[in-house]
């Protein structure tokens, strides 16, 4: 059965067409970057993006006849469970108007789907989103009344790794507890417990390791001094664009850092040592949240390529559980994949209620 799958990133846009787990077609479809400043919202963006894409389908003669599925990246949606979900009129304009308030383009990931689903009479889904928030309560409270941990990590990535090494070993993903850790420019470490992603660091917000782009865990203390001299307004950009490897070293690639590192930059082997640090760190407290139950420890994203990083990170937690290295991403395969389990009744489907999934307690209401 033939899957497209629509991945929407800043300045281009990802699709591949699958037919059953067999790559027909791969492609990043380049966007102009001036052309896509001319619009004010991100679903504004729409037509032009469905143009390009279309014309580059074109371009490569894509027989999408017989299409059974599109599946678009999702984004823009109020805090759901995972899953594959079929795409409606109330999952469409939360996506339209960017109903998380975080303005982003995985926002047209299921619009897009619904639009080349309706002109080839195909099905649309959206799998495993940014918005999967499967928290245990325990793990959403703070210190401070009023202020609840939410938790944006790779999903889609994390929960397919999950399921592909649980296959491997003849198991079901629901009968599994995993520690899947995506390490790329950025870096999620999460827990897996039944099917259910329990816990992990929230890699938007600054929390967890430091990583290429992102700060990772500093004290609140620290921070409020460090803003009080370099303004409050470059704080949050340390969480996602401008800290880790960027403010230690000048430099978001991996591979530029650890080769100066060998020529002997002290600062480079030093961000490199407290990254991988850091990821054993992340993943021995994931360890406690699932008990000491733990039938496998995950690496996966760029940098589990890096046999330095994947050996380290094996000797300081191996003990806790065998640690298996997925290097890369496979977003697109994914997307698909979670399209194939509906489209073969191995999944069923799930509706979006536009409903967050968690509510904080009355014992704490202000």
């Amino acid at each position: 059965m033939k899957v497209l799958a629509i991945n929407p990133g800043s300045t281009s846009t990802k699709i591949a067409l699958f037919d059953d787990e067999i790559c027909l077609l791969s492609r990043n479809v380049a966007h102009d970057a001036a052309r896509l400043a001319q619009f004010a919202r991100v679903s504004d963006q729409l037509s032009y993006r469905k143009q390009t894409i279309e014309e580059v389908l074109a371009e490569e003669g894509a027989d999408l006849d017989g299409l059974a599925a599109v599946v678009g990246r999702g984004g823009g949606l109020i805090a759901m469970e995972g899953g594959t979900y079929e795409i409606d009129a109330k999952l469409l304009e939360d996506a339209r108007m960017g109903a998380n308030g975080v303005a982003h383009p995985a926002q047209l990931g299921s619009q897009l789907a619904d639009e080349f689903a309706r002109v080839h009479g195909a099905r649309a889904f959206v799998v495993n989103p940014p918005d999967v928030d499967e928290l245990q309560e325990v793990a959403r409270i703070t210190g401070v009344r009023g202020v609840y941990r939410t938790v944006h990590l790779h999903a889609l990535n994390l929960k397919e790794t999950a399921i592909r090494h649980a296959a491997s070993m003849g198991r079901s993903y629901e009968d599994c507890n995993f520690i899947v850790a995506h390490i790329g420019g950025g870096i999620s470490v999460s827990a897996h417990r039944s099917g259910k992603m329990v816990d992990g660091f929230d890699i938007v917000g600054g929390e967890g390791p430091l990583a290429p782009t992102r700060c990772g865990s500093v004290a609140v203390a620290d921070m409020a001094q460090w803003a009080q001299g370099h303004g409050l307004e470059n704080v949050l950009p340390l969480c996602h664009k401008t800290g880790g490897f960027v403010s230690l070293a000048g430099t978001s690639d991996a591979i530029e850092l650890t080769r100066r590192a060998e020529e002997g930059d002290e600062a480079c082997r030093l961000a490199w040592d407290a990254m991988i640090y850091q990821i054993g760190k992340c993943i021995g407290s994931m360890a406690v949240v699932l008990e000491g139950q733990v039938d496998g420890i995950l690496l996966g994203g760029g940098m589990a390529h890096s046999d330095d990083l994947v050996r380290r990170l094996n000797e300081a937690c191996g003990w806790i559980a065998p640690v298996t290295a997925y290097p890369g991403e496979f977003e697109m395969e994914a997307m698909a994949a979670g399209a194939r389990r509906v489209l073969t009744g191995a999944e069923e489907p799930k509706r979006y209620s536009g409903e967050p999934v968690w509510q904080p307690p009355a014992c704490f209401a202000e």
